[in-house]
């Protein structure tokens, strides 16, 4: 008669060490998938106009611009807007660094058996909308602080420049969209929501 609820104990115990065990994993691949973003951009902007047949570029990354920068740099000046370096440089001067504490944090929650762990990881999920909400900041402050003694600076009023989608500044239209960078960090916070999901069920179950 014991040996029924001892084997039924027995599964329950090995589905609650399974189900774990594959909640860490999410949350290990999570971690990676935040690290491996830091070398990819996480958002284009292309400038297309008729002297530019093949367009000016500008992929963004955590830590840094690469692209067209000069030849945008260029063009800015004559409307008055600052050069693209100058902007996020606390962000960008810590991007890496806090890429990698958010992914240790991802990884301690992998070691930690607690409903509430899983609020460590809480800041991972957040990055990539926290990246582009800075992202709309600095695009923002650009456009609509323009120096008003630039050589054209009477031919185009104050702007905000698109952060996703088509838009227009002056004789150039713009595309703005996000990349691979960006769709890593999103996917690890899938992950972790995942992983959070299979250990509140599994938790609850435990203490039921």
């Amino acid at each position: 008669m014991t040996t029924l609820p001892l084997k039924a104990k027995t599964r329950a115990e090995s589905k609650f060490q399974f189900q774990m065990t594959a909640s860490s994993v999410l949350l290990w691949v999570a971690a990676a998938l935040l690290l491996a973003s830091i070398v990819l951009p996480y958002w284009k902007l292309t400038l297309n106009a008729p002297q530019y047949p093949g367009g000016l570029h500008v992929h963004v990354f955590a830590n840094k611009m690469i692209g067209d920068i000069h030849e945008i740099d260029g063009l800015n000046h004559y409307i008055g807007m600052r050069r693209l370096d100058e902007a996020a440089k606390f962000e960008r001067e810590i991007s890496v660094f806090a890429i990698v504490a958010l992914a240790l944090l991802v990884l301690a929650v992998s070691f930690i058996h607690s409903k509430w762990a899983i609020l460590l990881a809480l800041p991972a999920l957040s990055f990539p909308f926290v990246f582009l909400a800075d992202l709309w900041f600095w695009l923002r402050y650009y456009g609509q602080n323009l120096d008003p003694h630039a050589p054209l600076s009477s031919a185009i009023k104050p702007f905000t420049p698109t952060v996703l989608g088509t838009g227009k500044i002056g004789q150039f239209s713009t595309t703005a969209f996000v990349t691979y960078g960006f769709y890593l960090a999103l996917l690890a916070g899938v992950l972790i929501i995942a992983a959070f999901v299979i250990r509140q069920r599994e938790l609850r179950r435990v203490d039921a």
